[in-house]
């Protein structure tokens, strides 16, 4: 399936709803570049907005422009040069929104305070009043914008709060605005991530273990039990119990469980007994022996782990295995795409959550300048950018190129590459936008239509289990309206359904 994003070609932007046409989701807390409103039903906004994307107060009073983010003629004071230029609002929300505390009013009035209950655009501290005010306050980590329901939101910024004065002629209070925005740490689209299992708490290696031989003990096997015990233990838990198992009854409890499962159920339950290492090296393992190569799993794991957890991979394929994950990646892939992996499985990735905005803007011109802005397309510039610079680096990226192309970078991705490499670049931009919707959407099309991808609905509730499945089920419904645990039960059935949705939680 193609992971192919079209930008709308009447106001070269992205829409919501209906972006993209092929039916891709939205990524929720990615808000559309230049202030676009229309997010799909349980993605929008909290209240009506107006130009600019700004929250609209009631009569459609406020604000009557929007210039920068900040409100303009006809209304309450336009700061000079604030923000100065190039200063990004950040998809997800990471850039200048609703204060919470409200803009100051002229002298003596009240002001206009955040929207009820302030949950849905929570940041800056407020804008002081003009007149001897206490100045810009400097965003807070607030709760953020887009957050899925119960979910922690996507944290603000902290940035430098300029001056102590009401405007000043040069912009900020107290003196001129400065050339360039300060560095700032921008957090990922998920700060505070969450598996749904938890180690067990009075946790007894032994117990289990008993627990597992009797379920498969003599005619017949206890499903419900094996379900019970394994989809309520961490990964390093379940390791404790084949250990046991195996001082106890002198038997291999892989073995046995194998002998006593078959289809989905098996895979399912060996996947779950495999380390979290083990099973990525083994699933690329997999995706490259034998004739043809799957593609979408070297995309789906390569391009979506941390530095370690590539590393680690890498170690393990070669221990485990036998084999240079590099030399099977160059022996069954080639081109570009081939580049791209190579350039991944180096675990090398800039991990700095500091974003140099004067960087990420020069990222941004080097990105147009090799792709929209000249004839062919310089597919090294991308590799170079989206291999090696970090997420929060990239969201940054993302935001800059839109002011300079009038066009999403997803967008030309699509336009200026094709096949996998297209499907592993846009990967990367979708996972520093939102890491768990990028999964979200894998899981979906494993299910959506006729028959299931049943291998990538079993990576990826078993490798993200313990990370941010939370996060994925949130991001889940909010895209698709409807829960994943809802998804999976209507698109599986017996043991093997039971299994995920104890996993997955409802």
């Amino acid at each position: 399936m193609s992971l192919s994003y079209q930008a709308d070609t009447q106001d070269k932007r992205m829409s919501y709803p209906g972006y993209p046409p092929s039916g891709y989701p939205a990524y929720p807390g990615y808000a559309p570049p230049g202030g676009d409103s229309g997010f799909p039903p349980g993605n929008a906004y909290p209240y009506p907005t107006g130009a600019g994307g700004m929250p609209q107060m009631a009569g459609g009073a406020y604000p009557p422009d929007i210039s920068g983010g900040v409100p303009g003629a006809g209304g309450y004071p336009a700061f000079g040069g604030y923000p100065p230029g190039g200063m990004p609002s950040f998809p997800g929300g990471q850039g200048f929104g609703m204060p919470s505390a409200g803009y100051g009013a002229p002298p003596g009035g009240a002001g206009f305070g955040a929207p009820a209950g302030g949950a849905g655009f929570g940041v800056p501290a407020g804008y002081g009043a003009p007149s001897g005010g206490a100045g810009y306050g400097a965003p807070t980590t607030g709760p953020g914008y887009g957050a899925p329901a119960g979910g922690p939101g996507y944290s603000q910024p902290q940035v430098q709060n300029y001056g102590g004065g009401g405007p000043a002629p040069g912009g900020y209070p107290g003196g001129p605005a400065p050339s360039q925005p300060p560095n700032m740490p921008l957090p990922s689209a998920m700060s505070a991530t969450q598996g749904t299992i938890k180690p067990a708490a009075n946790f007894d290696a032994l117990r289990d273990a008993e627990i597992l031989r009797k379920a498969m003990k003599g005619f017949g096997t206890d499903e419900q039990a094996i379900i019970n015990v394994i989809a309520n233990r961490s990964g390093d838990q379940r390791q404790k119990i084949k250990a046991a198992f195996k001082t106890a009854y002198g038997k291999d409890l892989i073995k046995d469980l194998k002998s006593e499962l078959s289809g989905n159920m098996e895979e399912l339950i060996l996947a779950l007994f495999m380390p979290a290492t083990y099973y990525d090296a083994w699933s690329l393992h997999n995706a490259m022996k034998g004739a043809g190569t799957q593609e979408r799993v070297l995309i789906e794991i390569l391009c979506t782990r941390t530095n370690s957890e590539i590393k680690n991979i890498v170690q393990c394929y070669k221990t485990d295995f036998g084999r240079d994950i590099e030399k099977d990646i160059r022996s069954d892939t080639s081109g570009h795409f081939e580049r791209l992996l190579v350039s991944m499985c180096q675990g090398n990735r800039d991990e700095n959550q500091t974003v140099n905005y004067q960087m990420a803007q020069q990222d941004a011109q080097r990105l147009y300048q090799a792709g929209e802005g000249k004839l062919g397309t310089d597919e090294s510039s991308f590799n170079l950018v989206l291999a090696s610079r970090s997420f929060p680096h990239l969201k940054a990226v993302v935001e800059a190129y839109f002011k300079i192309a009038n066009r999403d970078l997803l967008s030309t991705i699509g336009r200026e590459f094709s096949g996998n490499v297209e499907n592993g670049l846009k990967a990367i931009v979708q996972c520093a936008l939102n890491r768990p919707a990028f999964f979200a959407e894998r899981l979906y099309h494993a299910m959506k239509g006729a028959g299931t991808d049943d291998s990538t609905l079993i990576r990826i509730i078993v490798s993200r289990s313990e990370i941010d499945l939370v996060q994925v089920k949130q991001a889940f419904t909010q895209i698709y309206q409807k829960t994943l645990a809802s998804m999976i039960s209507s698109d599986t059935s017996g043991d093997y359904r039971r299994l995920l949705v104890a996993i997955t939680g409802q």
